[in-house]
């Protein structure tokens, strides 16, 4: 059993049977030919539909998928994942960071970040010149900004707590 939201607007409750599959708890006998690794046509109820793959993150169980040219973001949740969160356990993998170390010694030439900022996974927090070369570092996890122990023009040493979050 799988639940799926597409879009993040339109649930689904996919089963796998012996028979076929259910969707909602309904058969679906759908002819699904797989063309490459991400690419398939799939016939249902006599229509004719091509999905691609565009993207696949099997950590976080996300997928971006193509279908007659409309991208769809689906993410999936297998019966475990349905069991933690009605345990409430859900967000125990979630990434606890507490800090950022520099990862290199260098220069600090800007700051993005604000004390106190919401900065998402993924988003610049700032830029460290090393050897000749501007290296963006970016936020390994949702955070809150708590404090900034460094601004543009410090030097700073491999180690060295640059912010705190």
């Amino acid at each position: 059993m799988y639940k799926i939201k597409v879009n993040n607007k339109h649930d689904f409750e996919i089963d796998r049977q012996s028979k076929g599959l259910l969707v909602n708890d309904t058969a679906v006998n759908a002819d699904i030919k797989a063309l490459n690794p991400s690419l398939f046509h799939i016939i249902n109820d006599s229509a004719s539909y091509n999905a691609e793959v565009v993207s696949f993150n099997k950590e976080e169980k996300t997928a971006e998928i193509k279908v007659n040219n409309n991208v769809y973001t689906v993410s999936a949740k297998d019966k475990f994942d349905v069991l933690l969160d009605k345990m409430g356990l859900s967000n125990l993998n979630a990434a606890k960071v507490s800090e950022i170390k520099a990862p290199m010694p260098g220069l600090v030439l800007k700051i993005f970040a604000e004390v106190g900022a919401e900065v998402k996974k993924g988003e610049n927090l700032f830029v460290l010149e090393a050897m000749k070369m501007e290296n963006i570092i970016k936020a390994p996890a949702d955070v809150n900004v708590k404090a900034i122990k460094i601004k543009p023009g410090d030097k700073v040493e491999k180690g060295q707590i640059l912010m705190v979050f």
